[in-house]
C-alpha cells in the first residue's frame, strides 16, 4: 500500500512543540503551538504561542509574552477559538522563579490574541479562597464538550516541607479540575492573581504508599473518559471521569505506574472531607462525590507496570475503553485497552516494533495515531492492525514521540520532526493525510 502525502507546515528557525492533545482548532484549519528551543520541549524558553494555518501555511502570533516571562504547552478548546496554556510568572524574582510550583493557566481567544485571561485564580495566605490554587498548573485540557479543564498541580507552600507527618503534607503531583465559575482573591501576596474558573484538586495522593495498596504517591498524564463521559454497567451514565497514571508500591516495594480514574460529581464546588482550598499543611481536598478508582493491576507481570514513552492514556470517543501502552511478554511496548469500569486489559497490538509516542483516537473511534519503527501510523481500534502512513526514515528525523494527533474530522495527524538547514536543526510541524 502506498503511503500517504506528508507536508511540512512550519519552516521558521526555532522551535517548535506540539501539546500530547488537542493541537487542532474546531474546525480543523489550523494548529496551535509553541516555540520552545528543546526538541522535548523540557526547557522552558518559549515566548510565543502561535498557529500554522494547515492549508495556507500562514503563521499566525496568538500571545507574545514580556517582563521576563516565558509561555508555552498549548491547547485548543474542541468547540470554541480558544486556546489555554501556560505562562511563567512576569518579572520574576529570587524566590519567585519559573518551576512546576509556580506556573498557572490562562486562556486567550483567537478573535482577541495577545489578551490573556487568568484561567485558575491564585491565593498563597490564609485564609485560603475555594476554587484558588496555591501553587501550579500544568497542561491544561478541555473536556470534550469544552466546559471543563483538566491540568496537573504541584502545590507552592507544601514545598517546603520535606517529609510528611501526621500534621503536614509534602508536594506531591495531582491531577485538578477547573469549572468556569469566576474567582476573586485577596491581594495580600504579590503573586494571587483572580481567576476565570474554580478549581479544585480531585486526586489523593500519600508521600508512602503501602506496599500491595491502591494508595499513590502522584497523579499524572490525565485524559477526560468519552467525549460525553461513559456508561456506569446498570446502564446510567457517568457525566465525567478522568483517567490517569498512578505510582503505586508492589509488594517488593517496587514502584510502578498503573492506571486509575476518577469519577467527577456535576458539581465541584462542595467541600468533601476537608476544605477546597486546603491549609497551611495540608493540600486541597477533593470535592464531595469524587471517587478514585484502581483499574489494572500489573505486579504479576513480567513487565509490570505501564511503560513506554511518556505518553497519556486516551479513551476512545464513546468511552467504552482506555487505550495505553505496557509491554508484552516478549518486550515490546503495545498498546492495551480497558473499560472504564475495571477488569482484565486487552491487547490490541501485535507489532514487531515498540509503540514510540504518545497517541490519539480518531473522532469516530476507529483508528488510534501513533508513531512506531519511525514511521507515523494508524491503528484499527478493533482488529489491532497497525497501518504505516509515512515512510521509515532515520533515528535523527524520526516524528518526536511527544505528539500524534488526530484532527477533529479524523482525515489528518499533525506531528513534529526535526528538519536540518544551514541555519541548524529545528522541530517544524508536519501533517499527514489519513488515505
Amino acid at each position: 500500500m502506498p503511503h500517504a502525502v506528508e507536508r511540512q507546515l512550519t519552516f521558521a528557525p526555532h522551535g517548535h512543540i506540539l501539546t500530547n492533545v488537542g493541537v487542532w482548532s474546531p474546525d480543523g484549519r489550523s494548529i496551535v503551538y509553541d516555540i520552545r528551543s528543546d526538541p522535548a520541549g523540557a526547557i522552558f524558553d518559549g515566548t510565543r504561542i502561535e498557529s500554522v494555518d494547515v492549508a495556507m501555511g500562514k503563521i499566525t502570533v496568538l500571545y507574545e509574552s514580556g517582563n521576563g516571562a516565558c509561555c508555552g504547552v498549548a491547547s485548543f478548546s474542541p468547540v470554541e477559538t480558544k486556546v489555554a496554556f501556560i505562562p511563567g510568572p512576569e518579572n520574576p524574582t529570587s524566590d519567585w522563579q519559573y518551576s512546576a510550583n509556580h506556573r498557572q493557566g490562562v486562556i486567550v481567544d483567537v478573535s482577541n490574541r495577545g489578551i490573556a485571561k487568568n484561567l485558575d485564580a491564585r491565593d498563597l495566605c490564609p485564609p485560603f479562597t475555594p476554587g484558588a490554587l496555591r501553587g501550579g498548573s500544568h497542561v491544561h485540557i478541555f473536556s470534550g464538550d469544552g466546559k471543563w479543564i483538566s491540568f496537573t498541580y504541584q502545590d507552592h507552600l507544601l514545598a517546603q516541607f520535606k517529609q510528611q507527618t501526621p500534621d503536614c503534607d509534602i508536594d506531591l503531583r495531582n491531577v485538578g479540575v477547573s469549572i468556569p465559575i469566576p474567582v476573586k482573591v485577596l491581594r495580600n501576596h504579590p503573586r494571587n492573581h483572580d481567576g476565570e474558573y474554580f478549581s479544585v484538586l480531585v486526586t489523593q495522593t500519600t508521600a508512602n504508599p503501602k506496599r500491595g495498596s491502591d494508595e499513590i504517591s502522584q497523579a499524572v498524564e490525565e485524559a477526560w473518559v468519552g467525549v460525553n463521559g461513559y456508561l456506569r454497567p446498570d446502564g446510567s451514565r457517568q457525566n465525567r471521569g478522568l483517567a490517569f497514571l498512578g505510582r503505586v508500591a508492589t509488594e517488593d516495594c517496587t514502584a510502578i505506574d498503573e492506571l486509575f480514574i476518577v469519577d467527577l460529581p456535576d458539581d465541584l464546588t462542595i467541600p468533601g472531607d476537608g476544605p477546597l482550598a486546603g491549609t497551611q499543611t495540608r493540600r486541597p481536598f477533593p470535592p464531595k462525590g469524587v471517587a478514585q478508582r484502581r483499574l489494572t493491576r500489573t505486579a504479576h507481570r513480567k513487565f509490570s507496570g505501564l511503560q513506554g514513552p511518556r505518553h497519556w492514556p486516551r479513551s476512545a470517543p464513546d468511552g467504552s475503553r482506555i487505550a495505553f501502552l505496557m509491554r508484552d511478554d516478549a518486550g515490546v511496548v503495545q498498546i492495551w485497552t480497558i473499560s472504564p469500569n475495571g477488569g482484565e486489559p486487552s491487547r490490541l497490538t501485535s507489532n514487531r516494533w515498540d509503540i514510540a509516542s504518545a497517541f490519539t483516537w480518531c473522532p469516530d473511534g476507529n483508528w488510534i495515531a501513533h508513531v512506531m519503527d519511525n514511521c507515523v501510523c494508524i491503528t484499527d481500534s478493533q482488529s489491532g492492525e497497525t497501518r504505516r502512513l509515512t515512510e521509515r526514515c532515520d533515528d535523527s528525523i524520526a516524528p518526536r514521540p511527544e505528539a500524534c494527533v488526530f484532527s477533529p474530522d479524523g482525515r489528518k495527524v499533525a506531528y513534529v520532526r526535526a528538519v536540518r538547514t544551514s541555519q541548524g536543526e529545528f522541530n517544524q510541524i508536519f501533517c499527514v493525510d489519513v488515505a
